[in-house]
């Protein structure tokens, strides 16, 4: 995965490639376009804060050690934590703007080194996974607790699935992708990844004919879900993205007493 990666497109033109894909689909997204206008607007900053941390990793190499890269990263944080005080939903935007340095360092580390325990701390994934994306791309492996279910490389937390062609094949293969660093890995096909359940009685998914590509892959033994986004039929779908247009059957999933394993770019 990362020596792909490091030989591929700068991380920035990766978010602002995200960015453009929110910005056509919030076109004609109806209710969720306000959660795609926001979503193209934080990749757009997310981007210009992974050129910072690719320039500083020019200057003095980044060594995965959130304690020791911070100091010269800090600096480049403040564009992201404005944007999202200036434009996020009323709780995150709320903590955006009362965290000062000392708490955003704090929360941060919190965040980087407690890994698992930290899931669903939005404000801090969105700050660090620019610099989890270099990282990946320069193929050096953060320091942060591994933990069952998680990305092999930098042990973030499964945002999304996606079910992708498999070259020379009529079949698909089922992935999960890194809420953190954007990486992903196979996933079995009858298979919870949240807990490991493999009963297929017990995995039930969850599709509208209102919503193209999408379903809740569900799991009635840990009441978790991920969603997953159909790449066989449209290969311009970018599944952390195309997520948003589908929001409504979050809505419903959680109506019936699922938890999203890890939010979406929404926050749900």
């Amino acid at each position: 995965m990362t020596a792909a990666r490091a030989a591929s497109q700068s991380v920035q033109r990766v978010f602002e490639r995200r960015a453009a894909r929110a910005r056509e689909l919030a076109a004609t997204a109806g209710s969720a376009e306000e959660a795609l206008r926001f979503a193209a607007g934080l990749n757009q900053a997310q981007g210009a804060l992974a050129a910072a941390v690719e320039a500083a990793h020019a200057r003095r190499p980044l060594d995965g050690r959130l304690r020791t890269d911070l100091p010269g990263l800090e600096a480049s944080l403040a564009d992201v934590l404005r944007f999202l005080a200036e434009n996020g939903p009323a709780a995150l935007a709320h903590e955006a703007a009362a965290a000062g340095p000392s708490l955003v360092r704090d929360r941060l580390l919190s965040f980087w080194e407690t890994g698992h325990s930290a899931r669903q701390d939005y404000l801090a994934r969105a700050l660090l996974r620019p610099y989890a994306e270099v990282l990946a791309r320069f193929g050096v492996r953060p320091e942060r607790p591994a933990a069952p279910g998680t990305c092999a490389f930098c042990a973030g937390m499964p945002g999304i699935a996606a079910r992708r062609p498999v070259p020379e094949s009529d079949g698909a293969e089922r992935v999960l992708a890194c809420a953190l660093c954007g990486g992903d890995w196979p996933l079995a096909r009858i298979s919870c990844p949240a807990c490991g359940e493999q009963d297929p009685a017990r995995l039930p998914s969850f599709s509208s004919a209102v919503y193209a590509g999408a379903r809740i892959e569900a799991c009635e033994s840990c009441r978790r879900y991920v969603k997953s986004i159909d790449l066989t039929d449209d290969a311009r779908r970018i599944p952390e993205v195309d997520d948003l247009a589908s929001l409504g059957l979050d809505l419903w999933a959680a109506e019936q007493g699922f938890e999203r394993v890890e939010p979406g770019l929404a926050g749900l």
